[in-house]
């Protein structure tokens, strides 16, 4: 046997290239693959959740003006639904005692639905009252009156919507906290662009707060876009009301002040 058949490679050293070549396509593939959590968008990774202090002090103004409507224009008796949201808020505080919001619990959740839906269906009643009254002509003879009344009408309108909106963007706080949801149902500017915001930022209670003012003014929306059906449907819904109610109670206003 001649020395260059002796030094010829055989199956085995074949076998060893063949596995590192291969080891080394996997580690080309597995980053593009498997994304890490730094290299996920803030809505896909857990973050800390949010403090309850900026959507119970809108709540505590929302109770206080439907409080302060006139009676005429609230559900009867005028103390029950202010009383039952705050019933309902020391329900939550109780059944949710932890200053963040990153603890999913079935009664919270639907405490917080229930909160929203009261809300609602208060400034809803007395926004048609106060709509059918000002069609009847049976309102509005006090200019000042009915702006503050309407005033107070359509910023409870913005609370109600703020509510709705912080409820159901992906699935609602904690679930916000937790990244449970692939897909934001709104598009915040902090969403679109590296370097304006930390990393690990979430939208909070505030950030709908004005979603909702900035629809209820502008009738439509400004820097953050709804990305779902229902976000679409529910600022639609919003402007229309805004639009109508504002709408009445100005040309009223300017009315009785001629």
């Amino acid at each position: 046997m001649s020395t260059h058949d002796t030094q010829r490679p055989g199956p085995e050293h074949w076998t060893e290239l063949l596995h590192i070549r291969l080891e080394r396509i996997e580690g080309l593939l597995v980053p593009a693959d498997r994304e890490t959590g730094s290299e996920r968008p803030a809505w896909q990774r857990r973050t800390r959740g949010e403090q309850r202090w900026a959507v119970m002090a809108a709540l505590l103004v929302a109770v206080w003006v439907q409080w302060a409507l006139p009676d005429r224009l609230s559900i009867r008796p005028h103390w029950l639904l202010p009383v039952l949201e705050l019933v309902m808020m020391a329900a939550l505080w109780v059944a949710h005692p932890h200053r963040r919001i990153e603890y999913r619990s079935r009664v919270p959740r639907a405490l917080g639905l229930l909160l929203a839906a009261a809300v609602s269906l208060a400034n809803g009643w007395s926004a048609v009252i106060l709509v059918r009254d000002l069609l009847h002509g049976t309102e509005g003879s006090n200019a000042a009156a009915l702006l503050t009344t309407g005033g107070g009408i359509w910023l409870t309108n913005v609370i109600a919507f703020s509510l709705w909106y912080w409820e159901w963007d992906r699935g609602g706080p904690v679930a916000r906290a937790l990244g449970t949801h692939e897909h934001p149902d709104f598009l915040f500017p902090q969403m679109q662009q590296e370097g304006i915001a930390p990393e690990d930022w979430e939208p909070q209670y505030m950030d709908y707060l004005y979603v909702a003012l900035t629809n209820a003014t502008a009738f439509s929306p400004t820097d953050t876009m709804p990305l779902s059906r229902w976000a679409k449907l529910l600022m639609s819904t919003q402007s229309t009301i805004s639009l109508l109610t504002l709408a009445l109670i100005i040309s009223r206003a300017v009315g009785v002040l001629q």
